[in-house]
């Protein structure tokens, strides 16, 4: 398979850093395909906006989608937007790596993706969900936590399938990517060194029969 990574996590030491650079030697080694956006690494500037577009239709009012659908036409996105966009246009699968902030992804994290999935190229008048741009394509969150797996239930913070759903559905299958079961890691600060390298294993292991589990899905 063709498969994107996507990182947001600031520290190269993380362990979200770890999960990322074990999913690409490991998909690697099984003979897929893959490509990586590091975003802090990369010091993607999250800010969307004006600047997104090389040339304006309408430099008296700004209208975001209506720039978009211009650019589309006038090849006048930027050049770090294109060169996402023909990213997740290559893959067959994407992967995001991050932190839980706030249940939600990282502000970095949804900069890239209000830049990067625009409007004419992704999504459009019925072209969403199960007709979306990126039918057939897959997803999958691998997520970390500071609170343990305990907390996650309806009566304290939700479970953890409620708290991603605004991104499942709200963002992934709404551009027509089918999405994999999530990969969470719960309370990753008070993770011995043992118990790190077990989960990393884990991973490994899952990735290593990403495919056969996708088919069964």
């Amino acid at each position: 398979m063709k498969i994107l990574i996507i990182l947001a996590h600031p520290e190269e030491k993380s362990f979200n850093a770890a999960m990322f650079n074990t999913a690409i030697s490991t998909l690697e080694n099984e003979g897929h395909e893959v490509k990586t956006t590091n975003l802090y690494q990369d010091n993607y500037q999250p800010v969307s906006g004006k600047g997104n577009f090389t040339r304006l239709k309408n430099t008296d009012y700004f209208k975001q989608q209506d720039e978009e659908v211009f650019a589309l036409q006038q090849s006048t996105f930027m050049p770090d937007i294109i060169s996402e966009q023909e990213k997740i246009e290559w893959c067959e699968m994407m992967i995001w790596q991050f932190p839980l902030y706030w249940f939600s992804v990282p502000a970095i994290l949804k900069g890239w993706i209000d830049k990067v999935f625009t409007m004419g190229k992704f999504y459009d008048n019925g072209k969403i969900f199960d007709n979306g741009f990126s039918a057939g394509k897959k997803a999958m969150l691998s997520v970390t936590t500071g609170g343990p797996k305990k907390n996650y239930v309806d009566d304290r913070y939700g479970h953890i399938n409620s708290i991603l759903f605004p991104i499942h559905r709200g963002i992934l299958e709404f551009l027509g990517f089918s999405v994999v079961q999530p990969e969470v890691v719960y309370s990753v600060e008070r993770l011995t060194e043992k118990e790190r390298e077990s989960v990393l294993d884990t991973w490994s292991k899952r990735l290593i029969n990403i495919e056969e589990e996708i088919m069964k899905d």
